[in-house]
């Protein structure tokens, strides 16, 4: 259903950088790098996750409601990608812990822009 997401960023350097070590705690890499954006993910054919500097030449801007939310693979894995996203100066929405009551556990965190995601699995 969905091919990619994609966030803004004021600084592509500096997001690119919290990105790199973000994605590679979940073993994913840069797939495509051009002056105004940047892919991650496990190859082109599977769905990515983008940032890229505003085509129309405005400030990037968090919206209201929007989050990302990226699987991982156990509860391991979101508490380790969790803690890496503060260590690289991400923001705390939500320390990692079990939602409701149907095996959903998850934290969240925001990036360098401000840019709400999550971090999940189903166990």
């Amino acid at each position: 259903m969905i091919g990619y997401t994609s966030l803004g960023t004021n600084d592509l350097n500096r997001s690119a950088g919290f990105y790199d070590e973000l994605f590679k705690a979940l073993g994913i890499g840069r797939l495509m790098e051009v002056d105004d954006f940047i892919v991650w993910g496990q190859d082109m054919s599977s769905v990515n996750f983008s940032i890229h500097l505003p085509i129309d030449g405005n400030s990037a801007s968090v919206g209201n409601g929007v989050m990302i939310a990226l699987r991982t693979k156990n509860r391991e894995e979101v508490d380790r990608v969790y803690a890496k996203a503060l260590e690289i100066g991400g923001m705390d929405e939500g320390a990692p812990g079990p939602r409701g009551d149907y095996g959903f556990y998850a934290a969240y965190f925001r990036d360098l822009d401000g840019n709400k995601l999550n971090l999940h699995c189903i166990s």
